[in-house]
Formats: structure tokens, C-alpha cells, sequence
């Protein structure tokens, strides 16, 4: 049988593009909806066509224009939305339920994947903050869409993008690491799960024509990179030869601190929070069927001293 076609929707966005290079490096004959908002930005605009000439096809399709993504999804066999979730930057997660109403008529998709990426929403344990609610939510609202309309899917559950949290060492300022000081969450001990951006992208090509993970949530735990902010803090002391100062912040003033942030910052704060403070990320246990680095052992995975060493 012969590799699956792949449309690409978000193709222009952080993981979208790394999406459809990975498809194409595999070897699938991809597809990168152009909407016509893409061409308001130039950088866009260049990316398009850097895929085009990299042997991707563009295809319009519109999501106010419901014939132009039936036609769109008809091309392909696997669906991948990559549309953000992040309300910083843009919260366009309900967006895909116009996409799945398409996948529904067209009829032939193989498999879609939507924009998860992130934390397991059916995992959180305890009480939700307010502030990351709405996009839980709303994540929770696709995958019954998904499930309700009998479409065959994978979730990946990505954990954290390196590029957000490793590389400022998980601090709440900017993504560049700390000179001097940094702050431990807690006892800074709680382990978390980092992946090189590109990796996450490897993996999930890798699941749309494996049987195995049909009908799945498939989650990126490369066991190397399983680490407490206190050994993420540790590797990059190693590489720089450096030794920051290190403040503990309590979950109390913790929340304090996000209480006094703008609606907007704190939706960043609160999955801080689950993460460092409650450990959502690892505590709980998942098999090896259900584990990227296990089904896919050749994958060559990057290890966080490797990922540091390009800022160094």
C-alpha cells in the first residue's frame, strides 16, 4: 500500500510548518491549505511558496466557504490541523468543526488529527484554573465532534515544545535563558516532558498510516528527556560552565503573581502551573502501544543538551 496524502491545515503556523516539512521528508505527497488570510502576510505568503518548491501543492479552501474544504479534504487521505490553541497568539480551535463538517461529507479521509499537541485534557486530574478552561473546553467539544461523526483519528499528545519551555529554562519571562537568576517552581523537582519542535513533527507523520495507532491518543515521552526544571536547569549549567541563582516560588505566590497578570498572560501561567506545581504531564502511566518513542525506536529523538547546544 502506498503512502497516504496529506493535507496540511495550519500549515504556515510553529508546528504546522514543521509538519508539512516532515511530510515531505517522508516521502507523503502533501497538501498545505492556502487561505486567502495567508495572503495578507508576507511571510506566509514566502513559506507557501518555499513549500510549493519543496514539491507540496497549495490548494485554496476558505472556512467561510464550506464547498472550498470538501474539496480540499477530497484530495487527500489524512486530515492534519495544526491551527493554534494558544490564546496569545490566536484561538481558533473551534474552527475545526467547519473542517470536521467537511471530512464528514467528503467521505474518504483515512484519518484526521487534530490540533492537540499539547497536555492529554482527558488526563488532568483535579481542578482546572479558570484561565486555562476555555481551551480545555473547547478541545474536549472537537474530539466528541470527531468521535460522535465516526471519523478515524490519532491525538498526539506533544507535552512541551522546547522552543516555549526548555530554552528559557521554563521561566515566565522571555524564551531566551536566564544570565543570572532563576525561579524553581516549588522545589523545582516535578518531572515535565520536553521535545525538540521538529521531533514532535517526526512522530506524528510517523502514526497516519500506522495501524496501531488508530483510533489512539499517542503520547511523545522520549525517556531521556523526562526532566524536573531542576535537571533541565542542571544540563544547561553543564554546557555554559555557569551556575545561576536559584529562588524558590510557592504555588501561592504563584497564583498570586497570575492573579495580578492580564487575562492573557495568565492563560500562559495557568498551564505553567498544572505542569510544574500538579505534574500533569507525568502522573500517570501510559503503555508502550501508546508511546511514540517506543513504537518508533529509530527515530533519533534530540536530547535537551543537544537542543541547548545551538544557543551556546
Amino acid at each position: 500500500m502506498g503512502k497516504s496524502r496529506v493535507l496540511v491545515v495550519g500549515g504556515t503556523g510553529y508546528l504546522g510548518k514543521r509538519i508539512v516539512e516532515a511530510s515531505l521528508k517522508q516521502g507523503h505527497e502533501t497538501y498545505v491549505l492556502q487561505r486567502p488570510e495567508n495572503g495578507l502576510d508576507i511571510d506566509k505568503v514566502q513559506m507557501l511558496l518555499s513549500f510549493k518548491k519543496k514539491g507540496a501543492r497549495l490548494v485554496e479552501g476558505s472556512f467561510s466557504n464550506h464547498e472550498s474544504l470538501v474539496d480540499a479534504v477530497k484530495l487527500v487521505d489524512v486530515v492534519i490541523c495544526t491551527m493554534s490553541g494558544v490564546h496569545i497568539r490566536s484561538h481558533n480551535i473551534l474552527l475545526q468543526l467547519k473542517l470536521i463538517d467537511a471530512i464528514k461529507e467528503a467521505g474518504n479521509v483515512k484519518r484526521f488529527l487534530p490540533s492537540e499537541f499539547g497536555m492529554d485534557v482527558t488526563r488532568m486530574h483535579g481542578k482546572i484554573l479558570q484561565a486555562r478552561k476555555v481551551t480545555f473546553d473547547d478541545k474536549m467539544v472537537v474530539r466528541r465532534a470527531v468521535e460522535d461523526a465516526n471519523i478515524p483519528f490519532t491525538y498526539i499528545s506533544a507535552n512541551l515544545c522546547a522552543g516555549y519551555f526548555a530554552l528559557n529554562l521554563s521561566q515566565l519571562g522571555p524564551f531566551f535563558p536566564p544570565k543570572q537568576d532563576i525561579h524553581l517552581f516549588g522545589d523545582g523537582n516535578v518531572k515535565a516532558i520536553y521535545l525538540d519542535e521538529d521531533d514532535v513533527a517526526t512522530y506524528t507523520i510517523k502514526t497516519i498510516d500506522d495501524p496501531r495507532t488508530l483510533n489512539k491518543t499517542v503520547y511523545l515521552r522520549p525517556p531521556e528527556n523526562i526532566m524536573s526544571q531542576r535537571e533541565l536547569i542542571q544540563v544547561w549549567e553543564n554546557i555554559t560552565g555557569k551556575q545561576l541563582n536559584k529562588h524558590t516560588m510557592s504555588e501561592d505566590e504563584f497564583l498570586r503573581i497570575m492573579k495580578g497578570m492580564d487575562p492573557m498572560r495568565q492563560i500562559g501561567l495557568a498551564r505553567k502551573y498544572h505542569i510544574f506545581y500538579e505534574g500533569c504531564l507525568t502522573n500517570f502511566e501510559v503503555m508502550d502501544d501508546e508511546e511514540a518513542s517506543k513504537l518508533y525506536p529509530e527515530v533519533e529523538y534530540t536530547r535537551m543538551a543537544d537542543y541547548f547546544k545551538r544557543y551556546v
